[in-house]
């Protein structure tokens, strides 16, 4: 027999409101675990087969709608709230999570309709809900004011780009730089306390995104360095008369910023995915000198000894002999 069940877990009550970012990793944290559960053990030995699943993130926790094959309902009930309490558990970042409900939704009958509302919608990552009216009235005004600290590009003369789009895509920007900002602090703290590089790592939010061929060499220096290079660029970012990036590592950590920038424009619902598509392209065209930071992405102009290429990523664009931050410096400097 088929049962649709849903689950709501909360985060403690004393912790703050799940900011995007964190929804997203929510997601991927619960759903790398509800993937790799084959069967589920329930009493007396009876098997529980979970066949699909969805998730939806909120400011204050996570709902799961989980389909399951079990011989009954009681069966389904407790097997999984039992799962799902031990997935809380063993997830160090969940710590403080709970199974607040934990119950049968649907029948037979029901499952087709109810799992089509699960579906995600086009565009959103992770199936995160949009927040509420008033709370998304918030955010976009947030944005609007965080819009107004980038005074390094004018992106109301782009092309069609209307001064409402402007304010909240310069606003996405400064958003995504303050996430880049928090996510590489957690990077150093993961790197450090495992004592390795990005590739002996299971998950982190920053390196992960960087080209895949160096990761043996992203340790805790390197992510300290992409720090110190995401401050200046933000910095500049907050003063007029513009510059390209002066170093290839401040061109990537743009990109980074960027893929955030979208993600709060999405979690905004203020432009629709082609919009913000094309806006970002009339923005790389003033933005960035050159692409040459996207070629690292493309494998098949990736050459086969990237070391000395490495070995470049902090150095001034310009050809000085001087670093951009003595924290940039070569070891042997």
């Amino acid at each position: 027999m088929e049962y649709l069940l849903t689950a709501e877990l909360t985060s403690p009550a004393d912790s703050q409101d799940l900011d995007p970012l964190q929804q997203v990793g929510v997601v991927s944290l619960l759903d790398s675990r509800l993937n790799s559960l084959v069967s589920i053990e329930g009493p007396d030995g009876t098997e529980i087969t979970p066949i699909e699943h969805s998730l939806k993130v909120h400011l204050g926790g996570a709902i799961v709608h989980w389909l399951l094959d079990a011989p009954a309902l009681v069966l389904a009930e407790d097997a999984t709230r039992t799962v799902l309490d031990q997935i809380l558990d063993e997830i160090e970042l969940l710590a403080g999570w709970e199974v607040k409900h934990c119950a049968v939704t649907a029948t037979d009958d029901q499952l087709a309709s109810a799992l089509a509302a699960t579906e995600p919608e086009p565009g959103l990552v992770g199936d995160v809900d949009h927040m509420p009216e008033e709370e998304l009235g918030d955010r976009r005004a947030r944005l609007l004011r965080a819009g107004e600290q980038l005074r390094a590009l004018d992106l109301g003369t782009l092309g069609d780009v209307t001064t409402e789009e402007a304010g909240y895509v310069a606003g996405a920007l400064m958003h995504g730089i303050e996430m880049l900002t928090d996510e590489l602090f957690g990077d150093i703290q993961l790197l450090e306390d495992e004592d390795a590089t990005a590739d002996e790592v299971e998950a982190l939010w920053v390196l992960d995104e960087l080209p895949e061929q160096y990761a043996d060499r992203y340790g805790p220096l390197f992510a300290k360095q992409l720090l110190v290079t995401t401050a200046i660029l933000g910095f500049r970012l907050t003063r007029p008369d513009w510059e390209p990036p002066l170093c290839l590592a401040e061109a990537l950590a743009l990109r980074l910023a960027k893929a955030r920038a979208e993600l709060e424009l999405d979690l905004a619902g203020v432009l629709d995915e082609d919009r913000v598509e094309h806006i970002f392209a009339l923005f790389d065209e003033i933005a960035f000198e050159n692409r040459d930071h996207e070629l690292l992405y493309d494998s098949d102009t990736v050459s086969v000894d990237p070391g000395a290429q490495f070995e470049e990523w902090f150095r001034p664009r310009t050809g000085g002999t001087r670093p951009l931050h003595p924290y940039l410096a070569d070891e042997d400097d």
